[in-house]
Parts: C-alpha cells; sequence; structure tokens
C-alpha cells in the first residue's frame, strides 16, 4: 500500500475510532457513512427520533474541524432561508449577497421531508455539483461539503415525501435503530453529567480529508467488479415488483463507496466484500416497488438481498 492510501486510510479509521466514542454500538452506521463521505457523496438518515441522527452528523464535523450548519425544515422554510438572499445595504445603497447556512462544510438538514418541495429541491444543485445558483450568479461551495439529512419514517403528518430525483441524489440510506440493553445503559449513563459531544477532540483536518477525498478517486476497481456492480444495478430494473429501477448514478455510488470502503478495510483495490457490503444502503432507497408487491410484504431490502444472492461474483 502507497504512502497516499496509508494516509486516507489512517484518516479513515482515525475518524471511525473517534465517532465511535460518542456513537456506541454504531459500527456498521460509522463504516457507511465514512465511505459516502470518502467518496464525496450524502447521506439520508432515515430513523425514529432520539436515536442520535444530529449527534453522529455534529460529531463527524467536530472530528475533522469542519464548518457545520444546522437547518430544520419546516413546512415555512423557503429556499432563501438555506442559499442566502440579497440585502440592501444602506451605507453604499447597493445589493450584497449575505450567505446561508447552505455554504459550509458539513450541513445537516433535518426533517428534511417537512420542507415544501420547492424548498427540498434548494438542495439539489449544490449536492450534485457543489456549487448554488442565486439571482443569476454561481456560488462554488467550499470542499468538502456534506449533506446529512434525516427524516422520520413513521410521522407523516405535515410532510412532503422526498421524490425519486432528490432520494437519486443521496449515496445511501442509512439507518441507526436500537442498541441493546447494555449499550443503552451505557450511553445514558456517559450522558447523566454532560454529552460526549462536550469532550470529543479534533483527531484530523480538512487538508486531510480533502486528500482522503482525492485518494479514494484512485483506489483500483478490477473490470469484472465493474461488471459486478453494473449487473446488480441493472437486475434491479428487471426484478419482479420493481415498478422504479436503480439508475446508472447507483451504480456509480456503489463503485465509489466501495473504494471507500476498501480503503477502510485495509486494501489498496476494491473487492466482492466491499461491494456486497455496501449494495444495501446504496440502492434500496432509489427503488419504487408496484402496489401488489407492497401489499405483499415485498421490500426493496429483500429485493437487493435476492439479486446478491443471484448475481454471480467475480472470481
Amino acid at each position: 500500500m502507497n504512502q497516499d492510501y496509508q494516509r486516507a486510510r489512517h484518516t479513515l479509521r482515525s475518524l471511525a475510532d473517534n465517532l465511535g466514542k460518542v456513537m456506541k454500538g454504531q459500527e456498521t452506521t460509522i463504516r457507511h457513512l465514512l465511505a459516502a463521505f470518502a467518496s464525496g457523496g450524502h447521506v439520508l438518515l432515515e430513523d425514529v427520533p432520539g436515536t442520535g441522527k444530529t449527534t453522529l452528523a455534529k460529531a463527524l464535523a467536530l472530528s475533522c474541524q469542519a464548518d457545520f450548519q444546522r437547518v430544520q425544515f419546516t413546512p415555512d422554510l423557503l429556499p432563501s432561508d438555506i442559499l442566502g438572499v440579497s440585502v440592501l445595504d444602506p451605507s453604499s445603497r447597493e445589493f450584497r449577497f449575505v450567505q446561508g447556512p447552505i455554504f459550509c462544510h458539513i450541513l445537516l438538514a433535518d426533517e428534511i421531508n417537512r420542507a415544501s418541495p420547492r424548498t427540498q429541491s434548494a438542495l439539489l444543485e449544490a449536492m450534485a455539483e457543489s456549487q448554488v445558483s442565486i439571482e443569476r450568479q454561481k456560488f462554488k461551495l467550499d470542499s468538502p461539503f456534506f449533506v446529512v439529512a434525516t427524516q422520520n419514517p413513521v410521522e407523516f403528518h405535515g410532510t412532503y415525501p422526498l421524490p425519486e430525483a432528490e432520494l437519486d441524489r443521496f449515496a445511501l440510506r442509512l439507518s441507526l435503530g436500537y442498541v441493546d440493553e447494555d449499550l443503552e445503559i451505557s450511553i445514558i449513563s456517559d450522558q447523566q453529567l454532560s454529552h460526549p459531544l462536550h469532550a470529543l477532540q479534533p483527531c484530523v483536518d480538512l487538508d486531510a480529508i480533502r486528500h482522503l477525498q482525492s485518494t479514494v478517486q484512485t483506489v483500483p476497481v478490477q473490470d469484472e467488479l465493474k461488471r459486478y456492480i453494473v449487473g446488480i444495478v441493472r437486475a434491479t430494473r428487471e426484478a419482479e415488483g420493481v415498478r422504479l429501477g436503480a439508475s446508472p448514478r447507483a451504480a456509480l455510488t456503489l463503485m465509489k463507496c466501495a473504494q471507500g470502503l476498501a480503503l477502510l478495510n485495509g486494501f489498496d483495490f476494491v473487492t466482492p466484500d466491499a461491494i456486497q457490503e455496501i449494495a444495501i444502503p446504496a440502492i434500496v432507497h432509489r427503488l419504487s416497488l408496484d402496489h401488489q408487491a407492497k401489499f405483499s410484504g415485498k421490500s426493496a431490502e429483500s429485493v437487493v438481498e435476492a439479486i446478491l444472492v443471484k448475481t454471480p461474483v467475480p472470481a
């Protein structure tokens, strides 16, 4: 493993260890979050309230000394509340642009499905191109730029479901879930006097993150594995009960996240194991099942699991 890969792996391992100090029992979610972060993707955290979604985003920002902003999405939130707005300067009698919270390194879009589709769409250009267009001007966002959006999957009052085009912009959909009893006791004990976030120290800097993201792009992926990735994604379009299969962007995301996961695993090349591990969180939110499949109890997860079993693994 060359020096660039060693440095990138050290950055990933340092972040994973640091996040583990705050997010106990969430090793898998941390691994997948870092795979998306390293590959330049964005993450949708879908879970019930109180499982630590906000804490995870804050801990990541603290760990890499990143500028962090949190936006609470509500039905009356406007695109300008996120992007920014031009205001009149009385002294110069000229309009000047005041940046919104999107101009940061890590943005927490909390309860994103509570905002109107118009406001949700304000994130699309930023997530896809790391830039925003405001009043016929383009503004580049700082690097790194990472969106962590959250939504409650069981709350539907006053919410707007995310359209397929927006879901497709998220590299991974992750869930924290509940930890076991002993870990839950440990969590409330740790927070009896103060929150562990208050004691969390940075472990890397932004230069290390930029190096990590540029290095992950160079992790080799054999042609056989590219064909394996495409085979998995294309199979979702032909699977029984699937109304809308995964897009080519899903295949690209799967490859990029597998590159990041491979480095985290200590490899300087992508392995089939990395692809299989990240396939479900990379694909399920991009699938739309027909009504009959839903009524019969089929889920997007079960569709992808079946595809992974049937698709031959390259030797």
